[in-house]
C-alpha cells in the first residue's frame, strides 16, 4: 500500500544539501567605496556554499574587498562583522544565505570581485531573515 506523503523542503531538509548545486556565477562587479550602500546579491534560493574573490589585479593593494551577510555588518554600524579579502584572495564557506553584501574595504577606490555559489532547491522564503540582526553578523 502506497502512502500519500509529502516531504517538505525546508532549512532542515538534509537532502537538498547533499545533492549537487544548482550553480550561481556572477563576475566583474564593481563595488563601491566603503562610504556607499553596499552591493546586494540576491539569491533566489537558499546557498549550500558561497566563493567570493577580489578580481582586482594582484600587484595593487588599493582595492580590498569586504563581504558579510547583513547591511549592518558589512558598513560597520555596530560591529565589523565582515571578512577583507586582499587583491586575488578568495574565501568559501558552507553558509544558508538568501544574500549577501559587498563593500569596498577602501574610502577612496572602488573594488571588483566575483561570486560563485551553490543553490539549493529550498526557497528563499524559508529564510526570510537571513540571519540580519545575530551575533556576529550585524
Amino acid at each position: 500500500m502506497a502512502l500519500n506523503h509529502q516531504v517538505l523542503r525546508g532549512l532542515g531538509y538534509v537532502p537538498s544539501y547533499q545533492a549537487s548545486a544548482v550553480p550561481f556565477l556572477t563576475s566583474s562587479l564593481t563595488i563601491p567605496v566603503s562610504t556607499s550602500e553596499p552591493i546586494v546579491i540576491n539569491f533566489n534560493t537558499v546557498t549550500r556554499f558561497i566563493t567570493v574573490t577580489n578580481t582586482n589585479a594582484i600587484d595593487d593593494p588599493n582595492y580590498p574587498l569586504r563581504f558579510g551577510f547583513s547591511r549592518n555588518g558589512i558598513k560597520g554600524v555596530e560591529n565589523n562583522n565582515y571578512i577583507v579579502l586582499n587583491n586575488g584572495d578568495s574565501f568559501e564557506g558552507a553558509f544558508k544565505v538568501t544574500s549577501i553584501f559587498l563593500l569596498s574595504d577602501s574610502s577612496v577606490y572602488s573594488s571588483s570581485g566575483s561570486i560563485v555559489a551553490g543553490l539549493t532547491d529550498i526557497q528563499s522564503s524559508h529564510l526570510s531573515h537571513n540571519w540580519s540582526g545575530s551575533i556576529g553578523v550585524g
